[in-house]
């Protein structure tokens, strides 16, 4: 991240900023957000200059309202004025995702419901889109490909149903892997249900099919409902009894907090 933005050095401070000259600043959000990625921030303005004084005012998770102090850096303005855009595009954009993630799981308080992401993240920055839904108060789904079957329908494409789907997936990976199949209808989760899955994902069910295909499983295996959830809808989805509720948006959709760095000369 650094090395993108700093290349062979930054000519602008190198041009207008003496190299003795010391600064401090802060951190200071411009909206109401759910913080995190401060061990991130942190590491990130020591991987530029170790001699910068970092000093944390809140802890990952916290809700804090416009005009809180998030942290505090002091140390040489050249590295201070170098780190600042890459440094504020993280936390905005990790707090941005903790702050979405607490609207939806807020939203379904009180239900059976948990809120969960997907893979669909930006390429490098999985680990920390996660970890910011974590921050929020969601449940993370797979990580990646490689912890967990999921047969989705560009897979069934493949098999004559999704049976035959399953019992394959089954003699690869062995009893103690567990396979989630998506499914379109109730009838295709009859058959889920009957080849034995171990989840459930619902592909775009409306409420009202959801609230069947809860009755029809009868607790048997965990449903996940996924496809177009949004604020307005997740409420009725969650108050049918699905177990949960995954949203992509909450890492390709959440928008940057508003967040500053205010710099001042020492």
């Amino acid at each position: 991240m650094l090395s993108e933005d700093i290349g062979s050095g930054d000519i602008t401070v190198a041009a207008t900023i003496p190299g003795n000259a010391c600064a401090s600043a802060q951190y200071r959000t411009k909206q109401s957000l759910v913080v995190a990625g401060i061990p991130v921030l942190q590491e990130i303005v020591k991987l530029l200059d170790a001699q910068i004084e970092f000093k944390a005012h809140c802890a990952d998770g916290a809700s804090i309202s416009s005009g809180t102090a998030i942290a505090e850096i002091r140390g040489s303005a050249r590295s201070i004025l170098t780190v600042e855009r890459t440094s504020l595009n993280i936390l905005q954009h990790l707090c941005g995702i903790a702050t979405l993630t607490r609207q939806y799981v807020e939203r379904v308080a009180g239900t059976h419901a948990r809120i969960i992401d997907t893979r669909k993240t930006v390429p490098g920055l999985r680990v920390l889109e996660k970890y910011a839904v974590t921050c929020g108060g969601g449940t993370n789904h797979r990580m990646g490909l490689f912890d967990g079957v999921l047969i989705k329908n560009n897979h069934l494409v493949f098999h004559s149903s999704i049976a035959v789907a399953m019992r394959e997936a089954r003699r690869h990976v062995g009893h103690l892997v567990k396979i989630e199949v998506e499914v379109r209808s109730l009838d295709e989760l009859r058959v889920a249900l009957e080849s034995g899955a171990d989840v459930v994902l619902l592909d775009n069910f409306n409420p009202e099919q959801t609230g069947k295909a809860v009755e029809m499983t009868r607790g048997r295996i965990p449903l996940e409902s996924s496809g177009g959830i949004t604020l307005e809808t997740v409420r009725d989805f969650a108050e049918t009894g699905v177990d949960y509720i995954s949203v992509g948006a909450l890492t390709h959709s959440a928008r940057a907090a508003d967040i500053h760095l205010r710099v001042t000369s020492e």
